[in-house]
C-alpha cells in the first residue's frame, strides 16, 4: 500500500478548475518531485492534500488516500489531528511563514503543546534538541530569538524543525528553497535528506526547478494547466522525457542546460564601466559596517559582466552605487559618456528584481513605458506614442498589453515592461539586480534570450546581479565572485566556471544541483 496515493483530484477556486483530475502516489521513504510553472496546479495539490486550500477553493473529485483513510471527507477539526503527526508541512517563504512576535522556541514548542507531547519542561528540552537537529548553533539562544533576528536559511531550518517534530510519515516541502542563495538551498535540501534517512520519511517536494528536482528526488511528476503532462523515475525523465512540455521545461533549467559559453565580440569600443577601490560604509552603533571594501572591475562595452555572490556579499550596494542610487563612502566609478544629473540617468538604467512591485499599479503599460520620454522631454505625444509601440514590440509583447495595467500581466510579462521602460529613453548601460530570479524557469529563459538578443542588436552593456551560478554562466562574458564585501575572484565566465581558484567560488559551483544518474 503506497504512503499517499492521488486519485483522480480535481480541485477548482469559484468554480474554476485549478487542478483536472490527477492522480499519483507517494511510496515509504520515497521522494517524489511535483514540478511545473506557475498555475500549474503543483502548489493547489499540496494544500489539498493538508486540506488547507485558500478561500474559494474546493475540492470537486477524487481521492486523497493517506494509507487508508481517504482524508477528502475528513473535517478540518479532523484534518487538525493529521498535521504534525503524520504530515509535516515546510512552507515556501520563511519571512511570512513565522509569527513575527512569538519566539522561535515558543512556534516550535506549539506543536507539541497542541497534541498534548510532555510537560513545559520535556517541551522546552524536545525545542532544544529540534534546533541543534537541524544544525542551529547556540540553540538555546535561538529558542529565545525572534524571527528578524534570524537570516532566511535559519527561518528556514526553524521550518523544517516544526515540520520534523512530530517525526511524521510524510514531509511536504512546498518551494522550500525557492527564496534562498544557492548554498543555502543546497544546504536545505542536504538536512532535508538527511532526516529522511533518519527518520524513514517519505517527502513530496512541490518546486519550479528541475534542477533542484533532477538532483533530489526519486520520482518526477510533471504538471501543467491542472494536469499530468509526465510522471515516472527521475533518471528515466531526465535522460529521455516523452513530453514535449518536459522537455522544454528540462531545456530551460540552467542548472540542466549544455549551452556554450558566451565569449565577448571583439569591438575595440574601450570599457563602458570602470570601478575602482569601491567601498561603501554605514553606520550602525560606535563602529562602521563595510558592506563593500576595495571592488574594482571593468565591463567592456556590448558584453555583460556578472557580480555573483550570496545575501550580503555587497553586490547588490554595488549595483546601487554604480547605478548612482547610493554614494560611495571612497573609490570611483567611471561610465564613460554619461552626464551628470538626469543625464546621466538617460545613460544608465536599473532594471529591479521584483517584476511585481517595480511597476505602478495605477498606471497602465503605456503610461508606464512612457514615463521616461515623458521625464526626458523625448518627442511629442504622437512620438512618444510610436516609440512606446516599438519598445514592446521590441521585448515581445503584443500591442494590445499598452492598455493593461499591471496585475493583469503574468510576471514574465511584467518584467518585459520593465526592460522596455529602462530602455525607453536609449540607455547604452543596463544594471540588472536579479531580474530574472522571481521568475519560473521557463519565463527566465525566455527573459535571458530576449536580454542576449537586445545587446546584440542595441550593443547595450550589462551589469548582471545574481546570486546564481547556474544563470550567469549562460547570460555573462566575465564575473566578479563577491562574499563579504570584497571581491574574491575574478575572469571570463570559461575560466571561472572550468578553473576556479577560490574555496568560496568553489562552493558556489558545487550548490549547482546536478542530476541523479
Amino acid at each position: 500500500m503506497s504512503l499517499l496515493d492521488i486519485r483522480d483530484l480535481a480541485v477548482s477556486y469559484g468554480g474554476r478548475p485549478a487542478v483536472r483530475g490527477i492522480s499519483f502516489s507517494v511510496e515509504p521513504k520515497e521522494v517524489v518531485a511535483l514540478v511545473g510553472e506557475s498555475g500549474s496546479g503543483k502548489s493547489t495539490t499540496a494544500h489539498a492534500i493538508m486540506g488547507l486550500l485558500p478561500p474559494g477553493g474546493t475540492v470537486d473529485g477524487g481521492r486523497i488516500l493517506l494509507g487508508d483513510a481517504d482524508l477528502t471527507s475528513w473535517s478540518s477539526r479532523r484534518m487538525e489531528s493529521v498535521r504534525g503527526t503524520r504530515i509535516g508541512l515546510v512552507p515556501q517563504d520563511p519571512a511570512n511563514s513565522l509569527n513575527p512576535v512569538k519566539t522561535i522556541g515558543a512556534q516550535i514548542g506549539e506543536v507539541f503543546r497542541l497534541h498534548g507531547r510532555g510537560d513545559r519542561r520535556t517541551i522546552r528540552r524536545r525545542v532544544v534538541e529540534l534546533l541543534a537537529r537541524v544544525g542551529l548553533s547556540d540553540p538555546e539562544t535561538r529558542a529565545r530569538q525572534y524571527p528578524h533576528e534570524l537570516s532566511g536559511g535559519m527561518r528556514q531550518r526553524v521550518l523544517i524543525a516544526i515540520a520534523i517534530a512530530l517525526e511524521p510519515q510524510l514531509i511536504i516541502a512546498d518551494e522550500p528553497t525557492s527564496a534562498l542563495d544557492v548554498t543555502v538551498q543546497r544546504r536545505i535540501l542536504d538536512l532535508i535528506d538527511d532526516l529522511r534517512a533518519e527518520f524513514g520519511t517519505a517527502v513530496l517536494l512541490v518546486t519550479h526547478d528541475l534542477g533542484v528536482a533532477a538532483a533530489r528526488s526519486d520520482r518526477l511528476v510533471v504538471m501543467k494547466d491542472g494536469l499530468v503532462e509526465e510522471e515516472g523515475p527521475t533518471s528515466a525523465v531526465i535522460a529521455d522525457p516523452r513530453a514535449g512540455y518536459t522537455a522544454r521545461l528540462l531545456d530551460d533549467a540552467p542548472a540542466l542546460s549544455a549551452r556554450e559559453f558566451r565569449t565577448a565580440e571583439p569591438g575595440g569600443r574601450g570599457p563602458a564601466v570602470v570601478v575602482r577601490d569601491l567601498v561603501k560604509e554605514f553606520r550602525t552603533g560606535r563602529r562602521p559596517f563595510r558592506a563593500v571594501d576595495g571592488v574594482s572591475f571593468e565591463v567592456a562595452a556590448g558584453t555583460t559582466h556578472a557580480l555573483v555572490g550570496e545575501s550580503g556579499s555587497g553586490k547588490t550596494t554595488t549595483a546601487r552605487m554604480v547605478a548612482r542610487f547610493a554614494e560611495p563612502t571612497s573609490g570611483t566609478v567611471e561610465i564613460p559618456g554619461a552626464g551628470p544629473g538626469r543625464l546621466f540617468r538617460r545613460h544608465v538604467q536599473l532594471v529591479y528584481q521584483n517584476p511585481y512591485g517595480s511597476l505602478d499599479p495605477r498606471q497602465s503599460i503605456a503610461e508606464i513605458v512612457e514615463e521616461p520620454l515623458r521625464n526626458f522631454r523625448l518627442g511629442d505625444r504622437a512620438a512618444r506614442r510610436t516609440r512606446v509601440t516599438e519598445l514592446l514590440e521590441r521585448v515581445a509583447l503584443p500591442r494590445d498589453v499598452a492598455g493593461r495595467r499591471p496585475r493583469e500581466l503574468s510576471g514574465g510579462q511584467r518584467q518585459r515592461v520593465a526592460i522596455a521602460r529602462a530602455l525607453a529613453a536609449g540607455p547604452e548601460v543596463l544594471v540588472l539586480d536579479e531580474a530574472v530570479s522571481a521568475l519560473d524557469v521557463t519565463v527566465q529563459a525566455q527573459i535571458l534570450d530576449l536580454l542576449e538578443r537586445l545587446q546584440r542588436d542595441l550593443g547595450l552593456t550589462y551589469l548582471f546581479i545574481s546570486h546564481d551560478l547556474a544563470v550567469v554562466r549562460q547570460i555573462s562574458h566575465t564575473i566578479s565572485v563577491m562574499n563579504e564585501g570584497r571581491i574574491v575572484e575574478s575572469g571570463t565566465t570559461r575560466q571561472v566556471f572550468t578553473d576556479p581558484c577560490h574555496p568560496y567560488t568553489r562552493e558556489l559551483l558545487a550548490a549547482i544541483p546536478e542530476p541523479v544518474r
